[in-house]
């Protein structure tokens, strides 16, 4: 600035009675000469004024993009001239947070490419210090290294060096008698250090100063939850002793009595609907205790029936009239619908492999249909179960109170890759595989897959390709190829044929096939001890069946489901032909539950269930019976290594067979995309029955999300088990649903 006043002084005599003949500017980057005139205010013509000079300096630099401006005339040419500030190229981050920098850089509002500010620097310090207490971190201190490069950019680097945490060491909850602290604080972020708090699982009792003003309505939310409509919680008072980083927190509660519902009514602005559609679904009834998330619950699922009739602009105002001497509530929920909507366009974005069709035959929506809510949850749902999407967000643009646009923004993920690699599973050792495999070949949404693998107990060659909607219809087809050998533990079986698939979607949620397959099968290397040996070893013997299916699937993602459910059934007949006769039956289930929504935390909970029954045979391969073990049923024993024995343990399979399994999934590395999944399974197999073996399984596994595509990495613990049985202590998956 000393340069700036100077160099004004300078010209002070030299701008006397000139007149202007021409501006320029030297040295300009940021700015156009255009905009750069727009600023100064000066004309072409005008006399110089030294008092206009001072002030077109002055708005210059007021643009925050230079370090010194200086004037010169000559001949009634004025010249700006210009030193730019550098350009921030580096934007570091050490100490705190480095897996989540550039999250953490637009907070505080800085990036590459920023004109380097000494006053933004350190209001960008500011806001990064205040980040890093509000986590509880208190004495913290941020530091700024500044590096010129060679290009006359600047590097800038913040270290932090986090201080201490402020740990709660006593929780009172004063006035608070009809819950314990345990309940109250089930719902609060800022919790009493447990015993051995810094174990997994128990409260560690850090502050979370962030989070500390919405304890109080958490606390009352809770007792709302539990009819106490006059409950009043006070702001924290949190007490700190900064010499030894510990911490008392104080909330006064007035609980005030319990209110009971007298009487819901629902009152609609306009008659658009029945009320009484309305209120057969609602949670909360008269008699019962208020409860406000059931309140919650009702209010959407009011909105919901009347947004799912087109009224997409349609408001629920709930109105309470207490009655305080008896305690009573009477609800009243104000229904106010709007206007019909229609959808005018639906525009399809982010798809740079996928065809516009291919995404549009998944919306249930199109130009000129009536708004549904439903259908545009269960487009987003439908989407996400191609598995071509790693995510989906379907904006609602309104155009006016009767029209809006739809805009499907896709973010695609990986479907296919070309891979040569290996594996090693506990029973077939090393693994060598050589994969080409799309789920969305060229954006189609066919499926195209061939394999090779090669270890020490198998050989296999597999060609399938899939179209899930032939011509964009509701019908679907599929042709699979295979010839497989594989070395079991009683024989080596060689299988070769294919099969033809058919199907067609039923319902929304519904699909139903038939396929038809042919196939030859032929086991050698049978001890001659073993049952049947003069039946099966070195006959090839051909299977011909059909096999009608039916599926339903309302997840919300094909790899990794947070809610919905997966169910199906099939039933082959052997015999069109052919050696083999029997039919053999399945049916299985899946249902998946996110948690986050209910308890702030991504957890999932899953069950899966399956049962196999052969109900009649005439011709029944012993290696067409139930094996259990592996991945797909009771983890911790090797694959298909469960069944009924005889006298020389010979695995002689079962015709009933049922097996399930618990799991609960938590994140493990975000960053990485990676969960860790504890699990329990438990599973029956028998020939007349399914209790004639029973075994069950435990352990952990790590979902991860690759850049080769999901893998699962699974560490089980058998339980049950009985001499001679074989058992896994570790197995992967890749590509296949969590």
């Amino acid at each position: 600035m000393k340069r700036l006043l100077h160099a004004t002084l300078l010209t002070t005599v030299l701008l006397q009675a000139q007149e202007i003949k021409s501006i320029k500017f030297d040295g300009l980057i940021h700015l156009s000469p255009d905009i750069a005139k727009e600023i100064i205010g000066m004309q072409i013509g005008e006399d110089i004024d030294i008092e206009k000079v001072d002030q077109a300096i002055k708005k210059l630099y007021a643009q925050k993009y230079f370090k010194d401006i200086w004037v010169t005339e000559e001949r009634g040419v004025l010249t700006f001239h210009f030193t730019e500030k550098p350009v921030i190229s580096q934007v570091e981050l050490s100490g705190y947070g480095e897996n989540k920098k550039d999250e953490i850089l637009s907070q505080i509002g800085l990036k590459k490419g920023d004109i380097y500010d000494e006053e933004h620097i350190e209001k960008a310090k500011a806001t990064l210090l205040g980040i890093v207490e509000q986590e509880g971190y208190f004495d913290t201190v941020v530091e700024v290294d500044t590096k010129p490069l060679k290009n006359g950019s600047i590097k800038i680097e913040f270290a932090v060096n986090k201080g201490e945490n402020i740990i709660i060491e006593k929780l009172n909850l004063c006035g608070a008698k009809s819950f314990s602290k345990g309940d109250l604080e089930s719902v609060m972020a800022n919790k009493e250090r447990d015993f051995m708090g810094w174990m997994w699982g128990l409260n560690d009792g850090k502050v979370k100063i962030d989070q500390l003003q919405y304890d109080a309505p958490r606390i009352r939310d809770f007792y709302m939850r539990h009819g106490y409509l006059d409950a009043q919680i006070d702001d924290p008072l949190l007490r700190v002793d900064f010499n030894r980083y510990s911490a008392i927190l104080d909330y006064k509660i007035i609980e005030g009595p319990v209110y009971e519902v007298k009487d819901i009514k629902i009152v609609l602005e306009e008659p658009v609907i029945d009320v009484k559609i309305l209120e057969e679904d609602l949670k909360l009834r008269k008699g019962e205790v208020f409860d406000i998330e059931q309140m919650r619950k009702d209010m959407e699922n009011i909105k919901k029936k009347i947004a799912d009739i087109g009224y997409a602009y349609v408001r629920v105002i709930p109105d309470f009239k207490k009655d305080p001497k008896n305690h009573k509530v009477v609800l009243n929920y104000m229904v106010i619908p709007g206007n019909k909507v229609y959808i005018k366009d639906v525009i399809i974005t982010g798809n740079n492999r996928t065809l516009d069709r291919v995404i549009r035959r998944e919306v249930y929506l199109a130009p000129g249909d009536t708004y549904s809510l439903t259908d545009i949850k269960d487009s987003k749902s439908s989407l996400m179960r191609t598995g071509y999407f790693e995510s989906v967000v379907i904006d609602e643009r309104r155009i006016n109170d009767h029209e809006m646009e739809l805009v499907v923004n896709v973010k695609e993920t990986q479907t296919g890759n070309i891979m040569v690699g290996g594996g090693y599973g506990s029973y077939d050792g090393f693994i060598i595989n050589a994969s080409i495999n799309d789920r969305n070949v060229f954006g189609s949404g066919i499926a195209l897959g061939l394999s090779l693998d090669f270890s020490k107990h198998r050989s296999n060659f597999n060609f399938s390709i899939t179209n899930p909607r032939v011509w964009d219809s509701d019908y679907s087809a599929s042709i699979n190829l295979f010839n497989s050998e594989y070395e079991s533990y009683d024989y080596t079986q060689n299988k070769k044929g294919g099969s033809l698939t058919v199907g067609k979607k039923i319902a929304r949620y519904w699909h139903s096939s038939v396929t038809y397959q042919y196939f030859t099968t032929e086991l050698t290397g049978m001890d001659p001890a073993y049952p049947d040996f003069d039946l099966y070893d070195g006959k090839e013997f051909a299977t011909s069946a059909i096999t009608p299916a039916i599926r339903f699937n309302n997840t919300d993602d094909y790899y990794m489901p947070r809610e919905g459910m997966i169910f199906s059934a099939s039933s082959e007949f052997a015999g069109l032909g052919g050696d083999a006769k029997f039919n053999k039956n399945y049916l299985r289930f899946a249902t998946y539950k996110g948690l986050e929504d209910y308890i702030n935390y991504d957890l999932i909970l899953r069950y899966k269930a399956q049962v196999g029954f052969i109900p009649w045979d005439q011709n029944l391969p012993v290696n067409e019976k139930f094996f259990m073990g592996g991945i797909r049923s009771v983890r911790g024993y090797q694959s298909g290594s469960i069944s009924r024995k005889d006298e020389n343990g010979y695995l002689l399979g079962g015709k009933y067979m049922f097996s399930n399994s618990v799991e609960a999934s938590i994140p493990l590395i975000e960053s990485a995309k990676m969960r860790l999944s504890f699990f329990f399974d438990y599973g029956m197999i028998g020939e007349d029955a399914f209790t004639d073996e029973k075994r069950a399984g435990t352990g952990v596994a790590i979902e991860w999300f690759s850049p080769m595509g999901p893998i699962n990495l699974i560490f089980a613990n058998p339980l049950m088990s009985k001499e001679g049985d074989q058992t896994s202590s570790f197995e992967f998956t890749m590509g296949t649903q969590f």
